[in-house]
């Protein structure tokens, strides 16, 4: 029996594969979450938090602030993976117990564990009321502002694998005990290290070979430090099970059980006529060398950027319809309505008559988000 040849990929079929197999059917927020694998998180709120900006085209329904609200009641855990964000316990409990490069000294393990002993009597605590607790003061923070010192004691037992976020209040991360299960070492760290990696690619294929190198070696120095020695074998085994091709003296990786070139991401619905504004670290648009692999131009975060320095805006939404990143938006909230102001790379909006309706209704639909 004669099989057809497969399609030769190309950067077209894998730019719609990227979006096709990211921008899924919306369903509930658990299934999304376990989908994407892992969501980032980002501070800045303009219009509303990234994760939120993120999960708004994935969850049916979804309101700014949800995954807050429902954080408590769903199986999932904040931790730091590629960045810090939310991914299923079940994937997080693979990276602990974590041993950090840096070394506690004596005196800060016994502050560490006295603020165990006050959070395992309290159950949840907020930083303030261990700042109360212990008045451990002020310290510099990595931007160079002043932090409580117990918010940093905090965030580096959680790191550690000490404690756990609760649920957040306002934005701020509320602690209680770990969760009770096996804490020793894996009998096969190589394994935990492969399957961490497979949700990484899961999250951001397809990925060019220097972005897979990347992430497997930041994950590797910063989610699982202990297993840093074993990377570089961990990404020559990766390299091996991945599906691959070389496009335009590139070569790119994708789970070895998905077709870039295959027809249904041909016509799937993420080609629809919806224009889509999208979050700075979806994972559509995450990886730059990839964004301007796909799209043929430079898209930066600038938030941190002087504002006289700035090209694009603040926080810059990148623009997508019908396939291509066509420019950004930035969104902001005035008098209780949404003004988006957008811009395009071309210096213009597309003359097609469908473009500004379809603009218009991604506004309303932010709106909704944002319960205005």
């Amino acid at each position: 029996m004669n099989h057809p040849m497969p399609t030769a990929v190309t950067l077209d079929h894998l730019r719609r594969y990227a979006i096709a197999r990211s921008l899924f059917q919306p369903t509930s927020l658990l299934r999304a979450v376990n989908r994407l694998g892992y969501v980032q998180y980002d501070p800045i709120r303009a219009p509303a938090r990234a994760q939120d900006l993120m999960l708004r085209h994935r969850v049916e329904g979804y309101q700014a602030g949800d995954l807050d609200a429902r954080y408590a009641r769903l199986p999932v855990e904040e931790d730091l993976f590629v960045n810090y964000g939310v991914l299923p316990r079940a994937t997080q409990r693979l990276m602990h117990p974590r041993t950090p490069r840096t070394a506690w000294s004596r005196a800060r393990w016994a502050q560490a564990q006295a603020v165990l002993e006050f959070v395992q009597s309290s159950g949840v605590v907020h930083p303030r009321e261990v700042d109360a607790a212990f008045e451990h003061g002020t310290t510099k923070n990595w931007f160079g502002g002043n932090s409580r010192a117990s918010t940093q004691l905090l965030d580096a037992m959680h790191y550690r694998g000490l404690l756990r976020v609760a649920r957040r209040e306002g934005g701020v991360r509320l602690y209680a005990p770990q969760l009770a299960h096996e804490c020793e070492g894996p009998e096969d760290p190589d394994a935990h290290l492969d399957a961490l990696i497979d949700v990484l690619v899961a999250t951001y294929a397809p990925l060019p070979a220097a972005t897979l190198s990347r992430v497997v070696m930041l994950m590797g120095s910063a989610a699982v430090p202990q297993w840093r020695e074993r990377r570089r074998a961990a990404l020559a085994r990766v390299k091996a099970r991945l599906a691959q091709a070389t496009v335009d003296d590139c070569r790119w990786y994708w789970p070895a059980d998905e077709r870039p070139s295959g027809r249904r991401h041909a016509h799937d619905r993420a080609w629809d006529e919806q224009v889509r504004l999208l979050a700075p670290f979806d994972p559509v648009v995450w990886d730059r060398e990839r964004f301007e692999r796909f799209w043929g131009w430079s898209y930066r975060f600038e938030a941190y950027t002087p504002a006289k320095k700035r090209l694009r805006g603040y926080y810059a939404l990148p623009m997508l319809w019908r396939g291509q990143v066509i420019g950004w938006a930035n969104a902001a909230v005035r008098d209780g309505r949404l003004h988006v102001e957008p811009g395009f790379v071309s210096g213009s909006a597309p003359r097609d008559a469908s473009f500004a309706p379809a603009l218009e209704a991604e506004r309303a639909r932010l709106e909704r988000f944002l319960g205005l």
